[in-house]
């Protein structure tokens, strides 16, 4: 068995201190590949020198890589986690988590710093004084909210070099003149003034509404009962403004509380994190962060790092009470220096709601983590630059000849060895062609047999390749025109198994049997996405975050999809077949009869034997064979059928499938 790499320069376990702290390992040209926090740096860093086998692969990498390893002492566990975020932002190692935000998010700012404050829309905050407030989803509705805004509080809007301008013309600009600035530029307002109406401005902001509509709503009434009614017009305009801009922001709480909820959707190489800021009981901002799960980190874990990047994204912003999925890592650590960062009186409290308001408004979180997984995933094969780039890559790693334009991937899905099927699914310039896809019956093979059922599905693709291709041949040799494409003729660059080894070599002895020439195989295994090569030991390991990567990982996935979907609808209709099969006197015609009356076995078997003699085709004697039929209680233990009706496991392995036809889709 290979020894751990970092046996070579491991320190004496009696020169680590038992203190918390953070610990730094660097690779031979001493940069800095990884930083973790420990509360016993001795305890932790002896974790890394254990036998190689029971460390997890992902950290077998860093290790492979590192050289040396050096730490840092703390006084606590809650320094040694700020010291961490603070080291892996200034080194970024290559085997620590990033947090990147998925799109540059427009703020309302309002620059209270200045002698006469202004609001505006900004990206990428600055740390100048100014207030923010957002992040918002889309510009145009902070910008659309600010104008509504701006009816009731006129703050100046306008930059420096317009306010100058002005002030020196001792004429107001146009905003002044619609109603959307009190001039503070020219002494319409006053300094002093000016700032209260930016002070009820930020205040209206915070969620303080109340006040704002009762103030309008009152000296409407006044302006109305003195028989000023333009006065009163100009005020009911406000407030419809006013009412407006609250609809803006999505009501999620009957009470006035303020607090953030964060939830996430990942898979085995990334997550996505959404973060959505309620203060009031509305929501006033959202925001999203993609993240390469570069280390080997579990649920809490992951969470806690979260809310880590984000106390420090939001800094004082940060709510007192943060909703989150599941208790991350580290709560009561994590909790003691999320207080620290908000910097106000009170403790953050970190809380799991399990039913309620709360609990559904998560969910609702969560759906909007998936959808940004899903967009996340999709703009890549959108983006033209990608996918060409990603063509590139793989011909490299995988050492191609050329570019793979056209790419076929193949997967098997099965029961225990029942109603096992295959789909084959293609990519041509990096974008799925469904019109090309193709599924297959397996039916050569008896039992669970991954690699015969691969060795079959290229079998059979192929040998139509070849019989499709020799009739072309032929035509083109007769002088007659060639027909429509066929289903087959067109051969790939390169062929994606999903599985193993195994699965890989049983496609490579199937290539050859048929003698197919010019078509680079490969497969790529789930555990750890590595793609293996035929006559090759070692896999290759694509980079986590290359284009090759996600092209690959989004046709395995395709294939995956398409494979279970069509093995679920042929299980059903063998369960559905398997019900009827040991009723005497009930065929085809009476099957159908009875499906098309209730719609499913589970309407029918609670029919009672009226209904079913009321079909038309049954009597009285057979409409209570059947009812005894499907309300018969289960086959006791030890002799219950292969395939019971009503079950839903299923096993999706990788390999090949095989046909009673090859079917396509379009």
């Amino acid at each position: 068995m290979r020894a751990n790499p970092a046996l070579r320069f491991r320190p004496d376990p009696g020169t680590i201190p038992t203190e918390p702290g953070c610990y730094l390992w660097r690779d031979r040209a001493e940069r800095v590949v990884y930083v973790g926090k420990a509360k016993s740096l001795r305890a932790r860093l002896s974790s890394y020198f254990q036998a190689w086998s029971g460390i997890p692969q992902r950290t077998r990498a860093m290790l492979e890589a590192a050289d040396s390893v050096e730490w840092i002492v703390c006084d606590n566990e809650v320094e040694a986690l700020h010291l961490e975020y603070n080291l892996i932002k200034r080194h970024r190692p290559r085997y620590n988590i990033r947090y990147t935000d998925d799109k540059s998010y427009p703020y309302l700012a309002v620059t209270v710093q200045d002698d006469v404050p202004r609001a505006m829309v900004r990206r990428n905050p600055r740390k100048d004084g100014t207030r923010y407030f957002g992040p918002y989803a889309h510009a145009y509705a902070i910008r659309e909210t600010l104008d509504l805004l701006l009816r009731v509080f006129p703050v100046r809007t306008c930059s420096q070099g317009v306010f100058d301008r002005c002030h020196r013309l001792g004429r107001p600009c146009l905003l002044h003149h619609i109603g959307r600035c009190a001039a503070p530029c020219v002494g319409k307002v006053s300094t002093d003034e000016h700032r209260d109406i930016v002070a009820d401005l930020i205040a209206f902001l915070e969620g303080d509404t109340d006040e704002t509509l009762d103030s309008l709503q009152t000296r409407m009434t006044a302006e109305a009962a003195k028989l000023n009614f333009e006065a009163a017009a100009r005020i009911r305009d406000q407030l419809t403004a006013v009412r407006r801009a609250l609809e803006k922001q999505q009501m999620v709480s009957g009470r006035a509380e303020d607090f953030d909820a964060v939830q996430f959707h990942d898979d085995e190489l990334e997550a996505v994190f959404q973060a959505f800021f309620v203060r009031k009981g509305r929501v006033v901002g959202r925001k999203g962060w993609t993240v390469d799960k570069v280390e080997d980190l579990d649920t809490p874990q992951l969470l806690a790092s979260f809310l880590l990047e984000l106390a420090m994204d939001r800094g004082t912003d940060i709510s007192r009470e943060i909703l989150v999925p599941v208790a991350p890592a580290d709560a009561e650590t994590l909790s003691e220096l999320l207080s620290e960062v908000r910097g106000r009186p009170g403790r953050v409290a970190i809380r799991v709601p399990q039913r309620g308001d709360k609990r559904a408004f998560l969910d609702t979180v969560r759906d909007n983590a998936a959808e940004a997984f899903h967009q996340h995933r999709l703009k890549r094969a959108k983006d033209f630059n990608a996918r060409s780039q990603a063509l590139s890559e793989l011909q490299q790693s995988l050492g191609l000849a050329e570019a793979p334009l056209r790419i076929e991937c193949y997967d098997i899905s099965t029961l225990q060895g029942t109603n096992s099927v295959a789909s084959m699914v293609v990519m041509e310039d990096g974008l799925p062609r469904p019109s090309e896809y193709r599924r297959f019956k397996i039916r050569g093979v008896e039992g669970q047999d991954d690699f015969a059922m691969m060795h079959e599905v290229i079998t059979r693709r192929f040998r139509r390749y070849l019989e499709e291709a020799s009739v072309a041949v032929a035509e083109r040799a007769g002088g007659a025109r060639v027909g429509a494409a066929r289903r087959f003729a067109y051969p790939p660059q390169l062929v994606i198994i999903d599985g193993g080894k195994g699965q890989l070599n049983a496609a490579r002895r199937a290539l050859d049997e048929l003698g197919i020439g010019g078509v680079e195989l490969c497969s790529l295994a789930k555990r750890l996405e590595e793609v293996f090569l035929p006559d090759r030991e070692e896999p290759v390991l694509l980079p986590r975050s290359s284009e090759a990567q996600y092209l690959i990982q989004r046709i395995r996935d395709e294939a995956h999809r398409f494979a279970i979907t069509y093995h679920r609808s042929l299980r059903g209709k063998a369960m559905t077949a398997s019900a009827f099969d040991a009723i005497p006197g009930v065929g085809p015609a009476r099957r159908k009869a009875l499906l098309e009356q209730f719609g499913s076995l589970k309407r029918l078997r609670a029919a009672s034997v009226e209904e079913i003699a009321a079909v038309g085709g049954f009597s009285e004697r057979l409409a209570t064979t059947v009812h005894e039929a499907l309300t018969r209680p289960a086959a006791p233990a030890g002799r219950e059928p292969a395939m019971a009706v009503g079950s839903t496991v299923t096993r999706t392995t990788a390999g090949g499938g095989s046909p009673d036809g090859e079917q396509g889709t379009r």
